[in-house]
């Protein structure tokens, strides 16, 4: 029964593999959905190179060991150790000791787990490590939305530096206009500062527009392991073929829902905590231990390994402690109250979940109608510059008011930019919330 025992520890002991995030449970496929390379590939680096989530799996890996180790304490410790002993002994008849020996005990404890309070302890430190792979997968989902949102927005600042940098250069065409009607009489100087000031105030524009590029390029590079210095090498896509080609639901199971990491996490530290109040009321009882000990010596006569030289002792009893009532007491009530919490914890990320959720999905509905609505009112205002461009060719329109409606009209184009990506972005945080299965 003992060698059963023991082998079936070993087998656990050695079979506990090392959980890594399953990369097939990310939905990487999501990501492939948007048809852009650039970003398939900025995916993949983050996954090989990104430092937080090396840190993650370290994490991961010293609650892996920390379960072993609390396992290793179940099995029975076996030592041995060599002594060397000069001792005076009186001389007695014929019995006679020498006054240096040598000493070599064999020592065998276990502690036998009747009340597999140890067996829990594992149970105990098993739960940590599972709580640890949730939330490194948590790691891994928000890093992978950050990486895409970044660089979505990439995209998005590109579309918008062009435009932005057309609109500047009608603006400086309309100052030069306006000085030389200035020079003419035609203007006073306050229309020409307005028009000075327009251009200022575009180039700002411009210039906020290409920091927030240079900022979110050196962000993407270090989400994905690599240097800021390196940005001038990294590639994009345009944000015309940026579109995800899959189907966003309008509605999510619970199910789903409650598979979040950080409701699986928040559920294994429930369990954790449930487990050491059992343990803590098992620490009431006495702890049952068992010792062995074969000594072999040279003090007595006989070869060293015989049995006439050995000595040989069992030591088997249970062990109550006295005075420590008022403290298992305490660490009891400190168990329950930990447990009381976690339980409160859990309530509320499933209440978070849920929320984040709907959030996520009620965002969308309403931005794919601002989307809309953004379009038709593009489409409105390149019917307007139609007409406009109509009235130039005919000579009825002046060239400065063409640059006023041609600007408004690329206005317009930027506003729908800004719509398309806020709705591409909210599908990356629904892939988040939903815990990367959409």
């Amino acid at each position: 029964m003992i060698k059963k025992l023991l082998l079936t520890f070993a087998f656990l002991f050695f079979s506990q593999a090392s959980f890594a995030v399953d990369i097939s449970d990310l939905n990487i496929e999501f990501f492939n959905k948007f048809n852009d390379d650039y970003l398939n590939c900025y995916i993949q680096d983050t996954l090989n190179n990104n430092h937080d989530l090396k840190k993650a799996q370290h994490i991961v890996e010293q609650y892996r060991q920390q379960t072993k180790y609390s396992l290793g304490k179940e099995l029975p410790s076996f030592s041995v150790s060599a002594n060397y002993l000069g001792i005076k002994v009186p001389k007695l008849d014929n019995f006679m000791l020498k006054d240096n020996a040598f000493i070599l005990p064999f020592m065998a404890s276990y502690e036998a787990d009747f009340l597999l309070k140890n067996r829990d302890k594992t149970r105990s430190v098993k739960k940590s490590y599972e709580a640890a792979q949730f939330s490194e997968k948590a790691v891994y989902l928000a890093l992978l939305t950050d990486v895409a949102t970044v660089y979505t927005n990439i995209l998005q600042y590109d579309d918008l530096i062009e435009k932005q940098t057309k609109i500047l250069k009608n603006q400086e065409e309309f100052l030069q206009r306006s000085k030389k009607k200035f020079d003419r009489g035609i203007i006073n100087s306050t229309e020409l500062n307005n028009a000075k000031k327009t251009v200022e105030i575009n180039k700002n524009s411009l210039e906020k527009l290409q920091k927030e590029r240079e900022t979110a390029m050196m962000q993407l590079a270090v989400l994905t392991g690599n240097s800021s210095s390196n940005i001038a090498d990294m590639k994009v896509g345009d944000l015309d073929n940026f579109e995800y080609s899959g189907n966003i639901p309008e509605e999510i199971s619970s199910d789903v829902i409650f598979s979040r990491p950080d409701v699986k996490m928040a559920e294994a530290n429930l369990e954790k905590a449930k487990i050491d109040v059992r343990v803590a009321k098992k620490e009431f009882f006495p702890t049952f231990n068992i010792v062995g000990v074969w000594a072999f010596n040279t003090i007595a006569p006989g070869s060293f390994f015989s049995w006439e030289s050995s000595l040989a002792a069992i030591l088997a009893g249970a062990t109550q402690d006295i005075f420590k009532g008022g403290m298992k007491v305490a660490n009891l009530k400190i168990q329950k109250a930990k447990y009381e919490e976690l339980f409160e914890d859990y309530n509320q990320t499933n209440l978070e979940a849920v929320k984040e959720v709907n959030t996520a999905l009620c965002i969308i509905k309403h931005d794919l109608q601002i989307e809309d609505n953004t379009r038709s009112e593009l489409n409105y205002e390149a019917q307007n510059f139609q007409n406009v461009q109509k009235k130039l060719k005919r000579g009825v329109l002046s060239e400065p008011e063409y640059l006023t409606e041609e600007s408004k009209f690329i206005n317009s184009q930027a506003n729908y930019v800004q719509a398309k990506t806020q709705r591409i972005v909210n599908y990356f945080t629904l892939y988040k919330a939903v815990g990367g299965k959409l």
